[in-house]
């Protein structure tokens, strides 16, 4: 269920004001619509998403992303035309209008595996500038299906249950997966 905004005054099209969320939800979002798998084919709009996971500007994103603010207004605006940003809050500023946007959800889950690639190469983008060297471990073990159904669920657990600390803290970037190989990629016959 989407729970849209008190405020009439968001100057949303009636469309995007019924995807906007008026708060960041902990219920996990799920991409399901075109417009939605659309607005993730573009590695910048997932890294907006990575560094949205609190308020803040065009220049403040522009500034952590490393790109130019017109760049970022035009990915960030795909992001809102597709439901999964929305404006936060605005604040006067030397006598203009300083907008802050946030991500829908803290979690979203990927439906379509077309998505991956392009998530992955976000998520890269970002271990590649991390400090300091990012923990990764990559194994592969067999299991049976009990097995591999228990790790999943701890793994759900741990990403939904770990809670943000206080904002002067650094944050993290956390990626769990369970995944079966295909047969034929186990056996090395490509």
């Amino acid at each position: 269920m989407l729970i849209h905004a008190d405020d009439q005054t968001t100057g949303l099209t009636k469309r995007q004001y019924f995807l906007t969320l008026s708060r960041v939800t902990d219920e996990p979002f799920r991409i399901v619509t075109p417009d939605q798998h659309k607005a993730l084919a573009h590695p910048l709009r997932q890294r907006l998403l990575f560094a949205l996971g609190e308020p803040a500007t065009i220049s403040q994103l522009a500034a952590a992303l490393r790109s130019n603010k017109g760049n970022i207004a035009y990915h960030l605006g795909v992001l809102r035309e597709a439901g999964l940003v929305t404006a936060a809050q605005a604040r006067r500023v030397r006598g203009g209008t300083e907008q802050y946007y946030q991500r829908v959800a803290r979690v979203f889950e990927l439906d379509d595996q077309a998505d991956l690639p392009i998530a992955f190469r976000a998520i890269a983008d970002e271990i590649i500038v991390a400090e300091p060297d990012p923990f990764l471990l990559l194994r592969h073990i067999r299991l049976t299906p009990a097995q591999a159904s228990q790790i999943t669920a701890t793994l759900a657990a741990l990403g939904h249950q770990a809670e943000d600390a206080d904002p002067a803290q650094p944050r993290y970037g956390m990626l769990l997966g369970l995944y079966r190989q295909r047969a034929d990629c186990a056996t090395g016959t490509l």
